[in-house]
């Protein structure tokens, strides 16, 4: 019986600018023991966007992109899954926590902002672009 203790990799994206609007997020690879807490950074710049939405997407390998989290009033916490994530205004951030991650927590994580304006009329998906990965 294998009793060496289980990981949890986590691979991570860089987001690129559009229109002078722009997230950043903690990039690569950050490796975490199961049942242990997860982290990832999510910082935003909004300039041509009053009152942006916020949202975390994960990838499994070879899948499509899955929405975790969206939320649209600054204050207002996003959960899903064990996650969740604060909409602060004042930072400009959208930090993702986990407090026990497990195995299939093992993929990637997006985020990304988009115009609640937009949302709200039946504007178009939101969905960032993505690379694979292979998990360990």
């Amino acid at each position: 019986m294998d009793s060496s203790p289980g990981f949890v990799a986590v691979i991570l994206l860089l987001l690129g600018r559009t229109h002078g609007d722009s997230v950043t997020q903690t990039e690569g690879q950050v490796t975490i023991s199961e049942n242990g807490f997860l982290r990832i950074n999510c910082t935003y710049s909004a300039t041509s966007i009053a009152y942006p939405t916020l949202f975390w997407y994960f990838q499994y390998p070879g899948e499509s992109l899955q929405l975790l989290l969206k939320v649209i009033t600054a204050g207002e916490k996003g959960s899903s899954r064990g996650f969740e994530a604060t909409y602060n205004k004042g930072t400009r951030s959208f930090h993702l926590q986990k407090a026990s991650v497990q195995e299939s927590d093992s993929v990637m994580y997006y985020c990304a902002l988009g115009d609640t304006v937009a949302e709200t009329t039946g504007g178009a998906e939101h969905k960032p672009r993505g690379h694979r990965w292979s998990g360990c």
